[in-house]
């Protein structure tokens, strides 16, 4: 009996038209791949020891070059720096001629014709008295060693020391030998100074004229939900360091008034270049006072040895008063840094960074206490 047959057991198979046949003889197929050249393998553990070594050598090799090029660089940053913060000094005079109509360009370009004049004069002005007086002083050498000799106990320490003997050797073995380097090394040290002062006045009309704009870009990287603070703080610390630079030229114009009341005085010849000196030395932080100091005193030295000592007794008193009462005191006033703070912080920043440390001790000291009581405090308070 067959399958087709009525009465038959078995059932007849059911095919579905769609479905090819299965041939049970053709071989499986692989599946395929995820990728065009195979399946990726699994990803390198971050903790291998190859990796991690190849990761801290490349860093320190990173961390060298930024070290070498910022110290090959240094002098130009440094140049940077000053005129950055030039301009940050200048912007609050910048900003009150736009109160005054002056469109911003007009407004840079005012200001920097006006130091650039100020500069200029300064220079014409002291010109004569420093060739003449300087002359003065070479004629008066003579006399002045002349008048030393007759003293006994400037003879006995001469005698006693040899000190005639020993300065004639140090001059005739260093007047050979080091007077081309002197030389060179002057007219390096006038030109480099020239081209120092160029780039610092170039960079900083540069900075003053897009001043806006750098701190615009500067407040896009601040995320926003913190971007008005960090705007409110950095204003008023940049507001301190405009206050800085007007208490420090009132300094300075004090100590040149000073000094113009007593070269009137004792009779000094060219009052008001020597105050001009005094004044453009006082800008400089720390040392600059002592410098212009010196220069007057040299000069009332060449007038009379009598001049000299009291000019001498005279910028000894008036430094002691100009650093323990008057700077402290303009400081407080300006920047609102207490005596303590702004003597510490000018002694702190010449040890560490000389004229540029003494030149930003005192708007940091100010940066720091305005964000330890805005910021670090009230963080402090919170639970």
């Amino acid at each position: 009996m067959t399958a087709d047959q009525p009465g038959s057991d078995e059932a007849p198979a059911e095919t579905t038209p769609d479905e090819p046949p299965v041939d049970d003889a053709a071989p499986a197929l692989d599946p395929e791949p995820d990728g065009q050249f195979g399946q990726p393998g699994p990803p390198l553990s971050r903790r291998n020891p190859f990796l991690i070594g190849l990761t801290g050598g490349l860093g320190v090799i990173v961390a060298y070059v930024i070290f070498l090029g910022v110290r090959n660089a240094a002098s130009i940053l440094v140049l940077i720096f000053v005129a950055l913060f030039l301009a940050i000094g200048l912007n609050p005079a910048v900003l009150r001629l736009q109160k005054w109509h002056f469109p911003r360009w007009l407004a840079v370009t005012v200001l920097a014709l006006t130091v650039v004049a100020l500069l200029v004069g300064g220079i014409v002005a002291l010109i004569p008295p420093v060739v003449t007086q300087t002359g003065q002083l070479v004629e008066n050498v003579p006399g002045f060693i002349e008048s030393l000799q007759r003293n006994e106990t400037v003879n006995d320490l001469v005698q006693r020391y040899d000190l005639l003997t020993k300065v004639q050797n140090a001059i005739n073995a260093g007047t050979v030998t080091n007077a081309l380097g002197g030389v060179v090394g002057g007219a390096r040290l006038l030109f480099g100074t020239i081209f120092n002062v160029l780039t610092v006045m170039v960079l900083t009309i540069y900075f003053m004229a897009s001043f806006e704009r750098m701190k615009s870009a500067a407040y896009a990287l601040v995320p926003a939900s913190r971007r008005t603070r960090v705007r409110l703080l950095t204003d008023e610390i940049l507001t301190k360091v405009g206050a800085y630079m007007v208490g420090a030229l009132a300094i300075a114009v004090l100590a040149g008034l000073s000094t113009w009341v007593f070269a009137v005085i004792v009779g000094l010849a060219y009052p008001f270049a020597l105050a001009v000196v005094v004044a453009v030395c006082d800008l400089i932080p720390q040392i600059g006072a002592t410098l212009g100091a010196v220069i007057v005193s040299l000069i009332a030295l060449a007038d009379s040895i009598t001049t000299g000592i009291v000019s001498i007794v005279f910028f000894l008193v008036y430094q002691q008063i100009e650093n323990y009462l008057i700077y402290p005191n303009v400081m407080r006033r300006s920047v609102k840094v207490s005596d303590v703070a702004a003597i510490t912080a000018a002694l702190l920043g010449v040890g560490l960074f000389g004229v540029l440390g003494a030149l930003i001790a005192i708007p940091l000291v100010a940066a720091v206490q305005l964000i330890i009581r805005e910021v670090v405090n009230p963080s402090m308070e919170l639970k």
